[in-house]
């Protein structure tokens, strides 16, 4: 008779086989065309306690223990200031996904309070990162892996346009400008929101979603940071039902950019102008 799996280990065979097409495959895909990883890389996988941060920690370890490319992680989480239950909630799961943790504490919510009162959101994340940033390169990594998927470039590429006036992209990987010899690489790029919440859900996992007061308590500026996030899933469900392809459709625009059909763009900072082809 065999041997009863553990819960663990019955999650992480749901990702090879019952979502292998939508979580598995589209992570080694996305690995492998931004080339995200080399040998020798010592990776901080950065765990939030949301479900797309514990997706992508067990997605590195089975990679981990698949891959020819010899690499090292580590599963970081930065406590930022997290209450006692969410605290909790995040050591239960990362225990039950059998995810070993580095814990170290931070004090970013408290001083994105007091800096930033109107829009303490935008100020958190940048203050996380670099938090993240300075504590992986101290163990000795050279790389930090965040949770962003696919439906995150696609709805912040159409939040620039609506609302920024701008076309810009998310990068898969980048380079860190702060931290020499770090980058930041987003291994989940190629993965669609909602199969990661048919894992979650498959798997009877529970999740904590943003643990800070803030989203508990959107007023001012950054509720419409909120808002506008919102009307765009919205937005891109509505046209889903016309046309089935739309999300795919604006995730390869950003592959297919057709620079010489802009009337203005930058590189490097430097704006140029489809003028300056011309004499006059």
């Amino acid at each position: 008779m065999a041997k009863a799996l553990e819960k663990y280990q019955e999650i992480e065979r749901s990702i090879i086989t019952t979502y292998r097409k939508t979580l598995w495959s589209p992570f080694v895909l996305a690995v492998k065309k931004y080339r995200l990883i080399q040998a020798g890389d010592k990776i901080a996988v950065c765990i939030s306690g949301g479900k797309d941060s514990m997706l992508l920690a067990k997605l590195m370890q089975e990679l981990h223990r698949h891959s020819e490319v010899p690499f090292e992680l580590v599963f970081l989480v930065m406590d930022p200031g997290y209450n006692e239950a969410n605290r909790r909630r995040i050591e239960e799961n990362t225990a039950l996904l059998n995810v070993p943790l580095t814990v170290f504490e931070s004090d970013v919510f408290a001083a994105a309070e007091n800096a930033s009162a109107e829009a303490p959101c935008y100020l958190c994340a940048r203050m996380r990162r670099g938090h993240l940033y300075a504590k992986a390169k101290e163990l000795g990594c050279n790389k930090i892996a965040l949770g962003h998927h696919k439906s995150d470039v696609i709805e912040t590429t159409l939040m620039g346009m609506l609302y920024g006036g701008q076309i810009q992209g998310m990068l898969p990987r980048i380079k860190s400008t702060n931290f020499e010899g770090m980058e930041l690489i987003r291994p989940m790029y190629c993965i669609l929101e909602k199969d990661i919440l048919r894992w979650k859900e498959h798997n009877g996992l529970e999740f904590i979603a943003c643990a800070c007061k803030f989203t508990k308590n959107l007023a001012g500026g950054d509720e419409d940071t909120f808002s506008a996030r919102r009307k765009v899933k919205e937005l891109i469900a509505l046209l889903k039902e016309e046309n089935p392809n739309v999300e795919n459709n604006i995730f390869q625009s950003i592959h297919n950019v057709q620079l010489d059909t802009l009337a203005e763009y930058k590189k490097d900072g430097e704006k140029n102008s489809f003028l300056d082809k011309f004499e006059a």
